[in-house]
């Protein structure tokens, strides 16, 4: 079997060399041993999984006022702020009052403007995205995350039925 060292260990993670130096003395890391003061970690060990994450205490309230439909908390502020000025980025030319209003009520409301279908979309679909983001924030952030956050973004949009453009997929 080959070893490597606590350097190479935290390297190939990304972790402080203390951080690897623990989990070896914690006994996180099977097959680990000392020669000396040296750790020798087996070069096939995975990085040991944190056991006891803890939510944070706002994506604990985030959590909570998403379940409870709270009007006027951080996660209706957090939906309304987020979701217009991300749309805003992009191009949409839905006000803010607009996108508090299809948040609050699932309508758009009396205008007098010509809106795009496709603005309205991906406003409803970057709520269904912020939600995503709450119930997955806690896992580790891969490349199915992503895709599937473009997806949920992309639904239902004029660009979700181009052939050429890829929603969900690259």
């Amino acid at each position: 079997m080959e070893y490597i060292s606590v350097a190479q260990f935290a390297g190939k993670y990304g972790i402080s060399e203390r951080t690897a130096r623990k989990y070896c003395a914690d006994g996180k890391i099977d097959g680990a041993f000392l020669t000396g003061k040296t750790w020798n970690i087996p070069s096939d060990t995975m990085l040991p999984k944190k056991g006891n994450a803890k939510l944070s205490p706002l994506l604990t309230r985030l959590r909570e006022e998403k379940d409870s439909k709270l009007k006027g908390g951080i996660y209706h502020r957090t939906q309304i702020d987020l979701t217009y000025n991300s749309n805003h980025i992009e191009g949409s030319r839905l006000t803010k009052e607009q996108t508090s209003y299809i948040f609050e009520t699932n309508t758009l409301g009396i205008t007098t403007e010509i809106t795009s279908v496709d603005d309205i979309m991906e406003t409803v679909n970057h709520f269904r995205c912020i939600d995503y983001v709450i119930d997955h924030a806690m896992d580790k952030i891969t490349e199915a995350h992503v895709k599937q956050l473009h997806a949920i973004l992309k639904m239902n949009t004029s660009d979700s039925h181009k052939s050429w453009f890829a929603v969900g997929d690259y």
